[in-house]
C-alpha cells in the first residue's frame, strides 16, 4: 500500500506541456522584477546531511538511482525526540489526489496522527482547481500557517507574491543552520533550488521521483508484436498500427503532450536546452530534432494509434485490461502501481531507442520536486521555529517512525506488517489515502523503492540504472529568469497549443514555426540569456544528436 502521486496528476505536478516548451513557471525568479536570477545562483543551499541508520536492500546513488527496501524494515529509526506542535493548532492549504479522507473530527487515523504531533494539524484539502482554491485565500488575506506553493500550476508573479505574504526562511535553513532540522538536511541540493526565489529560501521543498516520465507497455498485448522495446520510430508506429482493433483496443493513451515528450526522446531531442559550445541556450523547440518528432507525432495520429477521446477519464483502467496497450507515467516507480486494477500486471518500462538510425537518443530526468511549502508571514521566531519542527517531522522518509505513522497511521489499528509487508486493517482504506495524499503534497522526504511484491522493486531498480545510462538533467535546473518569471507560462502556453493543433492535423508545420518565431520575439530569446547568464560551469555542453 503507497500513498503516493498517480499519473493522473502528471500534467499539473510535473508539466509535461511546460516540459517540451522550455520553462517551469514556479521556476522563476522574481516575478518581473531584476535580478532574482543572479541572486537566487549565489545563495547558500543548505548543508545536506543524510539521515543514519537507514539501511535499504539495494542501495542507491547521487545520480538519482532510488534506495531499494524488498520487504518492511524490521525496525524504524525516530528522526525526533520530541511532538512538534506546541501553540495547539497549526493550519495548512494543500490538495489531495485520491478519494478525500474521511473528516478529521470522525477520522481516527488523523486523531491518531494529531495525537503524535502534540496539537491539531487542520488541513484546508483541496480537490480540483488548486491555482483558484489558492488564489481566493491569497486575496482574502487570511492565510493558514502553510501554504502548498505547486511547480507549475500557473501561479503568477511568484517571486512578488512570496515578498509580501510569505516568511524568508534563508536564515533559518541556509547552510549549517537547517541541521537543526535533520529530515530537511536530509533533502538534497537539487530539491532544495526549487524552493528558492530571489535568492532567499521560502520553504521545504517536496522531493518527487529524480526520474522523468516513461513510457509504460501492458507486456500481454505487446508480445503480440514481439514486445513493447522498439529499434526505430518506424517500427513502434507498425507495432502500434498491428495492435489497432477498431472501437476495442488503441495502441496509446490519448494525452499528446505526455506522447510527444515520449518521441522527443527518441529523436534526441534535449532536455528543454540545448547547451551551446559558446555557452549560449537553444530551446528545445528551436531545434530540427523538434521538428522531425513533430512531423513523426502527426503521422502516429495519423494512423489512429491514439484512444480517440483526449478527455478520457478511464485510462488508468483502460491500460489495466489491455483496451489501452501503452500510456506515460511520471516514473519508472509507476510500472507496479496498475496492480491495484490488475493483481497480474507489472508494467514494461520503455528505454529510449534511436529513432532512426545514428541518432542518440536521451532520456530526461525530472524537475525532482512538486513545489514547497511557505510559511505564513511573521516576525514571531518561536512560530517559526515551530512550523519548521513540524514540516522536519512530516519530512522524515521511509523506514522512520514519522513517515509510518504519517503515511500508514498505527500499527495494529490502521495497518500490520504480514509476510514483510503493510497491510491495512480497520477503516485504513476510508481514512489513510486521502489524507497521507494531501500530506504528501505538502511535505516529503526523498523517496524510495517498496513494493509489496518485491520482484517489482527489483525490476523498477534494474530499469533505472538502464536509463540513468541516458539521462540528460534540465541544465536550468536551480536557475532563474526574470523574463520566465512574467512571460514564460503565457508564452509556452500558446506554444503548446499550436503544437498540439499540428498533431492532430489542424494547424501546419510551418504554423509551429511562425508560433516560435513569436516566442522568440514575445520574450523568449530573453529568457535563454537570463538563464545562460547565470549558467554554472560545471553544467556540459549538451551531445550531438549523432552517434
Amino acid at each position: 500500500m503507497r500513498f503516493e502521486i498517480r499519473r493522473r496528476d502528471l500534467l499539473a505536478l510535473t508539466g509535461a506541456a511546460a516540459m517540451t516548451a522550455g520553462t517551469v513557471a514556479c521556476s522563476s525568479g522574481s516575478g518581473g522584477g531584476s535580478g532574482g536570477a543572479e541572486a537566487s545562483a549565489t545563495l547558500k543551499l543548505p548543508t545536506y546531511k543524510p539521515l543514519e541508520g537507514l539501511t535499504p536492500d539495494l542501495p542507491g546513488n547521487e545520480e538519482g538511482l532510488h534506495n531499494v527496501f524488498l520487504k518492511a524494515p524490521e525496525e524504524l529509526i525516530a528522526t525526533t525526540d520530541a511532538a512538534p506542535i506546541t501553540s495547539g493548532e497549526i493550519t495548512a492549504l494543500t490538495q489531495t489526489f485520491a478519494t478525500p479522507p474521511t473528516p478529521m473530527d470522525s477520522n481516527a487515523m488523523w486523531k491518531r496522527l494529531n495525537e503524535a504531533l502534540g496539537g491539531t494539524l487542520k488541513l484546508d484539502i483541496a480537490i480540483d482547481s488548486y491555482p483558484e482554491k489558492f488564489a481566493t485565500i491569497l486575496a482574502s488575506g487570511d492565510l493558514p500557517d502553510l501554504m502548498w506553493v505547486p511547480p507549475n500550476q500557473g501561479i503568477p508573479n511568484i517571486g512578488p507574491m512570496l515578498e509580501s505574504q510569505f516568511t524568508d526562511l534563508t536564515e533559518h535553513l541556509s547552510g549549517d543552520a537547517v541541521l537543526e532540522y535533520p529530515n530537511l538536511a536530509a533533502l538534497t541540493p537539487g530539491s532544495w533550488r526549487t524552493a528558492v526565489v530571489n535568492g532567499k529560501i521560502w520553504g521545504a521543498p517536496i522531493p518527487s521521483t529524480p526520474f522523468g516520465q516513461v513510457y509504460l507497455g501492458n507486456p500481454k498485448v505487446w508480445e503480440e508484436v514481439d514486445g513493447f522495446q522498439s529499434t526505430s520510430a518506424e517500427q513502434f508506429l507498425e507495432k502500434c498500427k498491428e495492435l489497432l482493433i477498431p472501437g476495442k483496443r488503441w495502441a496509446l493513451e490519448p494525452f499528446l503532450p505526455n506522447a510527444f515528450h515520449m518521441f522527443s526522446q527518441w529523436f534526441g531531442v534535449p532536455n528543454q536546452y540545448r547547451v551551446n559550445k559558446d555557452r549560449t541556450l537553444t530551446a528545445s523547440h528551436q531545434l530540427d530534432e523538434y521538428l522531425e518528432t513533430l512531423e513523426y507525432a502527426q503521422k502516429v495520429f495519423r494512423a489512429g494509434a491514439f484512444y480517440p477521446d483526449l478527455n478520457h477519464a478511464e485510462t488508468s483502467q483502460d491500460f489495466s485490461n489491455g483496451s489501452i496497450a501503452a500510456l506515460v507515467s511520471v516514473g519508472p516507480r509507476g510500472a507496479a502501481e496498475y496492480r491495484k486494477d490488475n493483481p497480474e500486471l507489472l508494467a514494461d518500462i520503455m528505454v529510449p531507442f534511436s529513432a532512426v538510425k545514428g541518432r542518440r537518443p536521451v532520456y530526461n530526468m525530472g524537475y525532482g520536486t512538486v513545489g514547497f511549502t511557505p510559511l505564513k508571514k511573521t516576525d514571531d521566531a518561536a512560530r517559526i521555529s515551530e512550523l519548521l519542527n513540524l514540516i522536519n517531522w512530516l519530512s522524515a522518509p521511509f523506514g522512520t517512525v514519522e513517515y509510518m505513522q504519517k503515511n500508514y497511521g498505527t500499527e495494529g489499528k490502521d495497518y500490520e506488517v504480514k509476510d514483510g509487508n503493510y497491510v491495512p486493517i480497520g477503516d485504513a482504506s476510508a481514512d489513510v489515502p486521502g489524507l497521507a495524499s494531501a500530506l504528501n503534497i505538502m511535505t516529503a522526504g526523498e523517496g524510495v523503492i517498496y513494493n509489496s511484491v518485491a520482484d517489482d522493486s527489483e525490476y523498477v531498480y534494474g530499469k533505472e540504472k538502464e536509463l540513468l545510462e541516458l539521462m540528460m538533467r534540465r541544465p536550468t535546473n536551480g536557475l532563474y529568469s526574470d523574463t520566465n518569471s512574467s512571460k514564460g507560462a503565457e508564452l509556452s502556453e500558446r506554444l503548446n497549443d499550436v503544437r498540439n493543433d499540428v498533431i492532430q492535423g489542424r494547424k501546419t508545420i510551418d504554423d509551429y514555426k511562425a508560433a516560435v518565431k513569436d516566442w522568440e520575439e514575445g520574450g523568449g530569446l530573453k529568457i535563454l540569456e537570463e538563464y545562460a547568464a547565470v549558467l554554472p560551469e560545471d553544467v556540459p555542453v549538451t551531445p550531438s544528436t549523432s552517434l
